[in-house]
């Protein structure tokens, strides 16, 4: 029994489709993409500023002092003040944290789900997967940003409630690309000699179809942080994100917009650095996306 055991693996691992220099190749090719590499490199800056936001943020997050409301970019205060004399450094930093966790948080709530109905849609077909896609026809039905909000508004504001609101609306996304890729594998030869192996459907699954769909995974991912990263921002400027004394880069557009007149950078620097943010996701999408196919690589 043990040794028919080996042999299976054996057999498995001599069937899988990624060649193991693909991946190497892949970084390469990435590497030569300025465009990509400026987005990574962005991103890096931007996790290490989150994750550091108490060292490196001048000032507390709801640091006040009402006698230096509204003062322009200065020596003391380097972006300005907003209303009520909190430092717009200081909460443009604690920002990126929470723009960073809700992004990142709500596309892995979206990949999780997604990929579990995306991959039983795709692997057993028939009623299940039509039941599925109906399900995720529904949610595509409605605009992201309105199934967002109609959540949030009925949860409640809070950042557990943002992640679930903009995870579910990204579900039927992450499915649909999951579940094409699930059929085209399944259709390979090297399935149906697992099968043939006598592998169970949850080996085939993990083993031999995940690993084959990891490149669209990816690609999305990247693209769908930046799409959640909108998303909260979105609502946190209508006044349904967190509470306005934590630091969130919507919000800080909310509160500013009453100024954008005689205060213009209360909303130019929390603009500039979600346009930079999202740019720099979608930058590292679209070089990923040429770097991991082989066609996109020859040109």
């Amino acid at each position: 029994m043990l040794s028919s055991k080996k042999n299976i693996n054996k057999a498995e691992d001599e069937m899988q489709n990624i060649p193991q220099g693909s991946w190497q190749e892949a970084w390469d090719a990435l590497k030569r993409n300025k465009r990509a590499m400026f987005g990574l490199g962005f991103i890096i800056v931007l996790a290490t500023i989150a994750i550091f936001a108490e060292q490196i943020a001048p000032y507390g997050m709801r640091e006040q002092n009402l006698s230096n409301a509204l003062q322009f970019p200065n020596a003391t205060h380097w972006l300005g003040t907003d209303d009520l004399g909190r430092d717009v450094l200081s909460r443009m930093i604690y920002g990126t944290r929470v723009s960073l966790t809700v992004g990142v948080s709500a596309v892995a709530v979206a990949l999780v789900i997604g990929g579990f109905l995306g991959v039983v849609a795709g692997y057993y077909k028939g009623k299940v997967d039509t039941l599925i896609m109906r399900f995720c026809d529904i949610l595509l039905s409605i605009p992201s940003i309105l199934l967002a909000i109609a959540i949030v508004a009925s949860l409640g504001s809070s950042l557990q409630n943002m992640i679930i609101a903009i995870g579910i609306a990204n579900i039927p996304i992450f499915a649909r690309i999951i579940r094409s890729g699930v059929i085209s594998v399944n259709e390979q030869e090297f399935i149906e000699a697992a099968e043939a192996l006598g592998a169970n459907d949850v080996r085939i699954i993990f083993k031999h179809i995940i690993p084959n769909i990891l490149s669209p995974i990816i690609v999305q991912s990247s693209m769908g942080i930046a799409s959640a990263i909108l998303s909260a921002v979105g609502l946190g400027f209508i006044g349904l994100g967190l509470e306005a004394s934590i630091a969130e880069w919507g919000t800080m557009l909310n509160s500013g917009r009453g100024y954008i007149r005689t205060h213009y950078y209360l909303t130019f620097y929390p603009g500039l650095i979600i346009m930079l943010t999202v740019l720099s996701f979608n930058l590292l999408g679209d070089g990923l996306r040429d770097a991991i196919d082989p066609k996109m690589r020859e040109r």
